[in-house]
Order: C-alpha cells, then sequence, then structure tokens
C-alpha cells in the first residue's frame, strides 16, 4: 500500500526545515536506510534516511522547499497504484491496470509543464499590457508610451513607480546642461535559513526579555602569553587563547555559583556542572556546541574539544544534542581584530562573556615607559540573576587566573 513520506522532527525546537538537497525522484526504488534528502533544521543541515522502502510514486517537494514538520514530501508504494486518495488526505489507494497508471503519469507531467509556461508570461499578455490602472492614467497624462516599459511591479506590472521613473529619465534627457547618468535599481534577496530564523527569535526574546547590563575588565596578556608557549611545547595539541579563557571560566564559575545560573520565571536554577557554550561562526550564522564539565578539563582536552567541534560546526557535521545544555558561554572576536564589543546572552545562560583582542599598549610603571599586551572582555549580565557585585567578583578572578596562568594548572 502506497505511503506518505512526511518530514520527522529532526531536533527538539524544529518546526520546519529547508531542502537543501532532494535526493530522490519519482520512478526511483528506494529501500530502509536510503537518503532522502538533505534538510537544514534550526540547529544544522542533517541527512533525512528513510525508514521504509518501495518506489517513489510522486514528490511534493524540491531542493530549496520550506516544508513543516509533518508536512508531505513525497509517496512511495508498488508500480501502478494510484496515489491521488493520499493528496487529498484519503488513506486507501486503490491499483490500477498499467493504460490508466499510464494516464495518471502523463496527467503529472503535464501539470509541470504548465507551471512553466505561467512563468515564462511577461508584461505584454495576449499583446495587452499589463499595468495598474493609475499608471495607465499618468502614462496618457505626460505622454509616456507604456509600451516600452519594463514594469517592476508583480509578473512584470506596470506601476505608478515605474511611470515616474520614465518621466524622470524624460527630463534628464530635454537638458543639454546636465549629464545625465541612467542606470537600473538593483537588489538580491535570499530566503531566511532556519538558522537565521532561529537566532533572529531566541536573541530577540533574550534582548528584549532579559535585562542586561555590561562589565568591561582589562586583563594583562604578558604571563599568559609566555605560559601559552611554554604549554605548547608540550601539549599534543596546540592550545589557542581561547582555551585558556574557556578554562579560565569554568575555575571562575566553580566559585561563582551565581554567574552559572538559570532564569526559569518562577524559580532560578543554580547549576552544580558547568557547560561551556562556545560561539562558533558559520556561513549562515552562528552554533553553540558544548564543551561539558570543562572545569574538570586539562587545556589540552579543551583545546581538543574545541577544535573538533569548529571543524564539525564548520563542516555542518555536528549534531543537535553538541549543541544543548550551556550554562555559560563565551563568544570571541578577538582573532578579527575586534577590541571590544557586546554579546547578547545565550538563553538559558545568565550571562555570555565578549572577548576582544589582544594588543600591545604603553603604561607608566614606576616612572619607566613600558608595552605590555592587554586584552578586553566584556561580561553581559541578567539583571534578574546577576547584580553589579557579583558579576564584577566574577570577572575579578577570571583576571587572575589568566594573568597568572600557572594556577589553572594546581
Amino acid at each position: 500500500m502506497a505511503q506518505v513520506l512526511k518530514l520527522p522532527r529532526m531536533s527538539d525546537t524544529m518546526e520546519e526545515g529547508v531542502i537543501a538537497s532532494m535526493k530522490i525522484k519519482v520512478g526511483d526504488m528506494i529501500k530502509p536506510g536510503d537518503v532522502i534528502a538533505e534538510v537544514e533544521t534550526d540547529k544544522a543541515t542533517m541527512e533525512w534516511e528513510s525508514f521504509v522502502g518501495g518506489k517513489v510514486l510522486h514528490v511534493t517537494a524540491k531542493s530549496g522547499d520550506t516544508i513543516p514538520v509533518e508536512g508531505m514530501v513525497a509517496i512511495i508504494g508498488k508500480d501502478g497504484e494510484d496515489f491521488r486518495a493520499l493528496l487529498t488526505g484519503k488513506l486507501e489507494p486503490v491499483l490500477l491496470d498499467k493504460k490508466e497508471s499510464e494516464r495518471v503519469e502523463s496527467a503529472n507531467n503535464m501539470s509541470v509543464n504548465v507551471v512553466v509556461k505561467e512563468t515564462l508570461i511577461s508584461n505584454h499578455e495576449n499583446g495587452r499590457v499589463k499595468a495598474s490602472p493609475l499608471a495607465k492614467s499618468l502614462a496618457k497624462e505626460n505622454g509616456v508610451d507604456i509600451a516600452t516599459l519594463h514594469g517592476s511591479g508583480d509578473e512584470g506590472r506596470i506601476i505608478r513607480k515605474d511611470i515616474e521613473m520614465a518621466l524622470e529619465n524624460m527630463s534628464k534627457k530635454s537638458s543639454s546642461s546636465v549629464v545625465s547618468i541612467t542606470g537600473q535599481e538593483s537588489y538580491t534577496e535570499i530566503a531566511v535559513s532556519q538558522m537565521r530564523k532561529t537566532i533572529a527569535k531566541r536573541l530577540a526574546e533574550s534582548k528584549f526579555g532579559a535585562p542586561h547590563f555590561y562589565l568591561t575588565m582589562e586583563i594583562n596578556m604578558d604571563q599568559a602569553m609566555k605560559s601559552r608557549e611554554a604549554i605548547n611545547e608540550v601539549s599534543p595539541v596546540k592550545v589557542s587563547f581561547n582555551d585558556i579563557v574557556i578554562k579560565a571560566c569554568a575555575m571562575s564559575l566553580r566559585q561563582h555559583t551565581a554567574i552559572n545560573a538559570s532564569w526559569l520565571g518562577d524559580k532560578i536554577r543554580f547549576n552544580n556542572h558547568i557547560h561551556i557554550g562556545m560561539a562558533v561562526a558559520v556561513e549562515e550564522g552562528l552554533l553553540v556546541p558544548v564543551i561539558r564539565f570543562a572545569d574538570q578539563m586539562s587545556l589540552s582536552q579543551i583545546a581538543s574539544s574545541s577544535r573538533e567541534f569548529a571543524d564539525k560546526a564548520k563542516s555542518k557535521k555536528i549534531q543537535p544534542q553538541e549543541m544543548q545544555g550551556n550554562t555559560f558561554t563565551i563568544s570571541n572576536l578577538g582573532m578579527m581584530g575586534i577590541e571590544e564589543f557586546t554579546a547578547i546572552i545565550n538563553p538559558p545562560d545568565a550571562c555570555i562573556l565578549a572577548v576582544g583582542c589582544i594588543k600591545k599598549v604603553l603604561i607608566l610603571k614606576e616612572g619607566v615607559v613600558l608595552e605590555t599586551n592587554v586584552m578586553k572582555v566584556t561580561l553581559s549580565c541578567d539583571h534578574r540573576l546577576v547584580d553589579g557585585m557579583k558579576g564584577a567578583l566574577f570577572l575579578q578572578t577570571l583576571k587572575s587566573l589568566i594573568e597568572s596562568p600557572v594556577r589553572m594548572l594546581v
């Protein structure tokens, strides 16, 4: 019996998905485990594998389509089955003979051809110019030949804007003292990806739902730079400054539990575990892999995990469960030369740390001008959970650890 292939829920927050690449077509034979499509969810692009087998009788979705969860994507069954009942919501397909099956397939192909032809119709339909009544009136009043214009409205329809543009061009051409430069306005629009929709929704809710305030501190990085060189001489994987910040944050959170918390409306959750979210920029937006129990990891272990997560995020191989459970988040734009910025809190965290670049500055110490290296960090705090004093104490502990990295090795 023919059956509908419906888009499954591929993450806990998924409401719809975009077909990034359709892998099946009418007439294909598929079996359980075959990939039906690559689907862009709100968290990552994932492969959708079939749980059933049969012949593809009908495909309702194509690459680029946005499909709601449980929405129809295709119909599979036995050769010759009439799937029209499934298209109308009825669940009992009828087996057709060969002649009737060929007629149905021919009808399906004809419907596709009609769609293609409709998209080719210009604004001069059946010899008649498509234009709004106001555009026709303005053209007549001002002596504009409407048949020479290209419309910017829906389906090439000529609208008031097109007439006004034509009049403006006519005015420029009639003036010999003014250099006339004409051009065509243009723009490009792309559909909003599932990832970008989720980012917009979550961060708007955070920014306008949680009262943010910001604390900025400058950290001397001289000792951190020396310690990193020494660590990398023996570490099995290269340790970055961001790895040092992750470790320092994790250890600071152990001392300041108010920062490692979540606002749950009618209660506050103080997390005993420490999971650090690490913001990673990808082409479509931002992903936040989570390094779990970061306070219990060595610097080399953190470095190995952060590098693996960054690679998986950028290659779209990261899984939804690897981006859940964060209790604190770090966003680092130092590698882009950004000295200082503020970040929007990543729910359900109480805080997020924005990390800037390391830069050389001159300081006056005991009457002598010295060159030193500094880095600015800014802590965004949810004022419902964290007061200024608590945030400042956390930053003081963080500063002391980064300025003396040997304390993180004890």
